[in-house]
């Protein structure tokens, strides 16, 4: 009986509020973007900087009884050779300093919860340690491809250090009302 009036309350309240509480009917059929897509309006590409879209270059095959993951040329390419990526720094160790921390593609939204799949994160070990910091962050290392890594890890950079901070662009993406 309870929960009948709390729905008769929300659904008056729902009312009353009118076209500005409704679902905003312009998120497409096929739903939100995916990490890449969405990373692609948040970090514009910079020259010098992987970009996201080329670390989603990845499919899983099955391969003697387990699945694998298949790396396209442009990946294998970067395997053990100095790069920069930019993203938002997900912490794993406690500071405000983090000699080990994650690089997503898209800014965390949950302090338990990874933001996006393991061809969005790059997993960083730092010289010393990066402030951490809300904004997105640029970090050069050594990058490695990582085949066979038993936690899920695809992108491992070692070495690393902050090179530059900028302020994410604003993303056009539809959104609830």
């Amino acid at each position: 009986m309870q929960s009948m009036r709390i729905l008769a309350i929300l659904t008056a309240a729902l009312v009353c509020a009118g076209p500005a509480a409704a679902l905003d009917t312009a998120i497409p059929g096929s739903g939100l973007p995916n990490a890449t897509d969405f990373s692609g309006m948040l970090l514009p590409e910079r020259a010098g900087v992987v970009p996201w879209k080329t670390l989603a270059q990845v499919q899983p095959v099955k391969q003697g009884g387990k699945v694998v993951a298949e790396f396209s040329r442009d990946i294998l390419a970067l395997d053990r050779r100095d790069v920069k990526v930019e993203g938002f720094m997900i912490p794993l160790d406690i500071g405000d300093k983090q000699k080990r921390f994650l690089i997503s593609a898209v800014p965390p939204h949950c302090q338990f919860c990874l933001p996006a799949g393991p061809d969005a994160l790059v997993e960083v070990e730092a010289k010393t340690g990066v402030n951490y910091t809300f904004d997105p962050i640029v970090i050069g290392g050594k990058f490695a491809v990582v085949k066979d890594d038993p936690s899920g890890v695809l992108y491992r950079m070692t070495d690393a250090g902050r090179v530059d901070v900028a302020p994410a662009a604003k993303p056009s993406i539809p959104t609830l009302r």
